[in-house]
């Protein structure tokens, strides 16, 4: 029984009898009891009061006398000032540790809350997942495990953005340099490979504008610019991407492919199949890897002609303006943004664009009420703009958008080395994170006895959960620092702390496992540490609720880790197996199997498996 339905359907019920008020559950602020005063739980009694007009302190002796009176769980009251502090019964403290027995009970309030499709990871075909890449793919699983315990109906996709300049990049890359280059031939995966060939285009790109500078034509635009001489360095630093775009061999062999692709031209077409075919399996590697999949995938090459019907319906009906070089705009500034390109002069689409059809397209698949997107915060102004244009196209569901918005993932200088050289590739980091894991168990010994297939298990849900922890637990909006060996710390704020929790559980379990369901209706001296486990828990499925609304698995987080260091406190104080009586034993050992159940279940919503030895 949840002791805050329990009491608002009471007291709600008695204020409608007494006083014809109606109330809703946001009238009704409960709170642990400041240790200062007696009691368990304090209501806040202000805004009831207000609306009774009585005197707080008057009102709340009346809502006390009323509960004592009404309520099993309430054993006595106190009222200071406008709150009343409630001293909870012997029986809500085992009737509250027997729920527990079924964690989802907690949950069976939840209304449907409709169709929401959620979009993560959604990565480029022209380089492999890295790190940033992980948070966006941890919170989008994690939010969808959360949104789906509070009632959604959850539509996990991702968008594949495979077409555009940047694919080009390393088509045309592939084509000049690789001499038949494959993912075989090359023992590397297949996103790593082709990643590979998008650096090689931006160093031969660079090349290449390094020797224009010291042409004429490079000159002429500096002259022409109004630029002086010390000012040369600075000003061809900031050109570069003019020069691709303007003067570049090389990017004008991009656009012509890109010109090509758009048009079907086979050879184009051929190679573009065959390159994004060794990168789809090298993502799918990736995503076994950390535990996530998708119910559906959507591909950019798909959905931009939908985005471009989208475009030219809006320009049919004056929501858009076509240039003079045939370019198509959104004029924005009436809701405070610029004007925005949704189609280059030259009939091609930009990012926008495809954004537009996939949202049609997802729409009618799936008749979703919500969207949401996990992407980084440097596509803030994107989405805003993104859902401005659907709102003017009058899209069903455009008030139902948002935009999960993430910050940078920073690692500590020195520690890890990506092999594209300037960003750390998932694969890098998940491969660190568990050679980290491996040395830190074969330094502690805590495996001895499991075989060799085992322990790896049990290495990998430890390195995994380290990983998934660490990224998760910070607010999403925040930027953050993720240090690989930190995140595996037994003690602190990591995932290896929650997971020895649980663990210790587990080990103490399996000594007395047919002792579990014995009576614990004599259990007569409930600790403060005991009820302070349990109050806690009482408010598991309120954090899971709080994660879900606010699109933040970090407060889930926070409230494992507060669970697991209230637990191991619990543990260092009172003996468990060798307790005082058999009533206390039976008492802990189903206290510890609570908090070991929702441990586990708390951990599965941020994708995280615990493992059965540390």
């Amino acid at each position: 029984m949840q002791f805050y339905s329990h009491t608002t359907s009471l007291l709600s019920a008695y204020l409608e009898d007494e006083y014809s008020l109606e109330t809703q559950p946001k009238d009704y602020s409960f709170q642990p009891t400041r240790k200062e005063f007696e009691g368990n739980f304090t209501l806040v009694v202000f805004p009831l009061s207000a609306k009774a007009k009585k005197k707080p302190e008057d009102f709340g002796k009346e809502l006390g006398d009323y509960l004592l009176l009404n309520s099993d769980y309430v054993d006595a009251y106190n009222v200071v000032k406008g709150f009343l502090n409630i001293t909870l019964s012997l029986q809500f403290w085992r009737d509250t540790l027997l729920s527990f027995g079924d964690i989802y009970q907690h949950f069976q309030h939840q209304d449907n809350k409709g169709k929401l499709v959620l979009e993560y990871s959604s990565p480029n075909t022209n380089k492999p997942l890295h790190l940033g890449h992980i948070r966006n793919i941890l919170l989008g699983w994690s939010l969808s495990k959360i949104k789906a315990r509070c009632g959604h109906e959850v539509i996990k996709t991702q968008i594949v953005n495979d077409r555009g300049v940047a694919i080009c990049k390393s088509m045309l890359a592939w084509k000049k340099f690789a001499k038949g280059e494959t993912p075989e031939s090359s023992d590397l995966k297949g996103d790593h490979l082709i990643g590979k060939y998008y650096v090689i285009f931006d160093r031969a790109l660079s090349e290449e504008y390094a020797a224009w500078q010291e042409t004429e034509d490079a000159d002429q635009v500096f002259r022409e610019k109004g630029k002086k001489e010390d000012e040369r360095e600075a000003f061809f630093k900031n050109y570069k991407n003019q020069y691709f775009n303007e003067f570049s061999s090389l990017g004008a062999e991009v656009r012509k492919m890109l010109i090509d692709w758009e048009k079907g031209e086979p050879e184009t077409i051929a190679l573009w199949k065959k390159m994004n075919s060794w990168v789809y399996a090298g993502f799918d590697e990736t995503y076994k890897k950390l535990g996530v999949d998708f119910d559906k995938t959507y591909y950019e090459s798909d959905t931009y002609q939908l985005g471009k019907n989208l475009v030219e319906q809006g320009l049919n009906h004056g929501l858009f303006y076509k240039k003079e070089d045939g370019s198509v705009w959104v004029d924005l500034t009436d809701v405070g943004m610029d004007e925005k390109l949704l189609l280059r002069g030259d009939g091609t689409s930009v990012y926008i664009t495809q954004d537009l059809g996939t949202a049609r397209i997802r729409h009618e698949d799936f008749g979703m009420n919500q969207m949401t997107y996990v992407v980084g915060n440097e596509q803030d102004y994107h989405f805003k703009m993104l859902f401005e244009v659907l709102k003017k196209l009058g899209e069903s569901y455009a008030e139902g958008l948002f935009h999960l918005s993430y910050g940078m993932v920073d690692l500590p200088s020195g520690k890890m080395k990506s092999r594209e050289g300037n960003v750390v590739d998932a694969d890098d980091l998940i491969a660190e994170v568990i050679a980290t894991a491996t040395k830190s168990v074969e330094e502690r010994e805590g495996m001895d006895g499991l075989s060799e297939e085992e322990k790896a298990e049990n290495i990998r849900r430890i390195a995994m959960g380290a990983l998934k922890y660490h990224l998760l637990r910070v607010n999403p909006r925040k930027r953050m620092l993720f240090d690989p060996e930190e995140s595996l710390e037994m003690q602190g704020h990591t995932g290896p702390y929650v997971q020895n929790a649980f663990v210790r559980i587990r080990s103490i379990l399996r000594k007395v496992d047919e002792e579990l369901n014995a009576d614990i209706a004599d259990y007569l001296e409930i600790n403060a540490e005991e009820k302070e486990l349990l109050i806690l828990m009482l408010d598991y499925s309120k954090v899971v609720e709080t994660s879900a609304v606010d699109h933040d698995p970090s407060h889930l987080a926070n409230f494992l880790y507060q669970l697991a260091k209230t637990y191991h406190r619990f543990y260092h104080e009172h003996h468990i197996v060798r307790a005082e009586s058999a009533y206390a034993k039976n008492f802990r050992l189903k206290l510890s199997s609570a908090v070991a159940a929702v441990l586990e279940d708390g951990m599965d919503l941020l994708g995280i498996s615990m493992p059965e030895r540390m």
